[in-house]
């Protein structure tokens, strides 16, 4: 088991947070003396403050900056095909 306080502020990770969920990306915008304010990727972008304490089953990678374009990329795409398909209404 891991926890938060192992991740750093400006870095893009990939982890699971629980042995049986998914690999999801996250971002950690901000720290404070106990707390990180990350920001999760799935369909959409999500920020909520973690403590340093809280755990993580998994942390796979810390993605390098060109991996974070390429993956900037192909999310930000899935999310135009997203929109694209709400304005069909």
């Amino acid at each position: 088991m891991y926890t938060y306080a192992l991740l750093e502020p400006g870095c893009y990770y990939l982890v699971q947070e629980k042995e049986d969920s998914a690999v999801i990306t996250l971002k950690v915008a901000v720290e404070s003396d106990h707390c990180l304010y990350v920001t999760f990727y799935s369909d959409a972008a999500e920020s909520v403050w973690k403590r340093k304490t809280d755990t993580l089953f998994d942390i796979i990678e810390c993605l390098t900056d060109q991996k974070v374009k390429e993956w900037e990329t192909v999310f930000n795409e899935g999310l135009d095909a997203y929109q694209e398909e709400e304005d069909d209404d």
